[in-house]
């Protein structure tokens, strides 16, 4: 599927009534390798290149099993940071928690992403997020964002029992913005199998934000194919 371009976005223009973010490398940027280097130095532990493709092949699958339903949170967070744990004899929750606190200060908001919120806002949009991320970080994130004034409704996996791309999150967040049809709300995320998938499921029009060309996995077909955040101002907000 190919990127729209302004143009092509502009004949599709629609009025939403919410907008609803995925986090992580949708809204921020998400430089784990720095804050996993920061987290074993405080233990003493020079982390090396090798080290972080050492935990990403620990991490990453996990992941996919905690969003496909088949490893719970606690889990996800005691699995990945099993060999960290016994290099720094501390427990792993702990250090997860340490690593959370540590990105919420490292991440930045991505191009675009301010002003498209502001926008929104300004123009009478309500916006949420949605994220599968550790909810330690979440509060602490937006504060340091400074773009808390903006968001309506923050939804956590991990408190609500869901994951993406389960569709019971997506009805827990409906439910939560006091029941908007859903096809008036736009679910805008980089993770097609997560983020457009389980939008799509709960209803939800879809953007993909894709700001590396990746090709479109045949199983999931979001309304929009976006690479820069800036193009969904000619999506979302009235013409002047």
């Amino acid at each position: 599927m190919k990127c729209l371009n302004d143009g092509e976005l502009k004949n599709m223009q629609k009025k939403y009534d919410w907008l609803l973010f995925d986090a992580d490398e949708t809204l921020f940027d998400y430089p784990s390798h720095i804050g996993l280097a920061r987290l074993a130095a405080r233990y003493g532990i020079a982390w090396t290149d090798a080290d972080y493709v050492q935990f990403q092949a620990v991490n990453q699958p996990l992941w996919r099993a905690y969003q496909e339903g088949r490893i719970d949170i606690g889990q996800l967070e005691a699995q990945r940071f099993a060999d960290l744990s016994a290099r720094t004899g501390q427990p792993a929750p702990q250090l997860n928690r340490e690593l959370q606190l540590e990105m919420a200060q490292l991440c930045n908001l991505l191009p675009g992403a301010r002003e498209l919120l502001a926008a929104a806002h300004g123009a009478g949009i309500r916006i949420g997020i949605i994220t599968n991320g550790f909810a330690v970080q979440q509060e602490p994130r937006l504060r340091a964002s400074d773009v808390s004034q903006y968001i309506d409704l923050l939804i956590i996996s991990e408190l609500e029992g869901f994951p993406k791309p389960d569709k019971r999150l997506f009805e827990a967040a409906l439910h939560k913005m006091k029941q908007p049809a859903p096809q008036r709300v736009l679910m805008i995320g980089d993770n097609p199998d997560t983020d457009i998938a389980g939008g799509a499921r709960a209803g939800m029009d879809t953007a993909w934000y894709n700001p590396e060309g990746r090709a479109c996995p045949e199983h999931v077909a979001p309304t929009y194919h976006i690479r820069h955040l800036q193009q969904l101002h000619a999506v979302v907000l009235p013409p002047r």
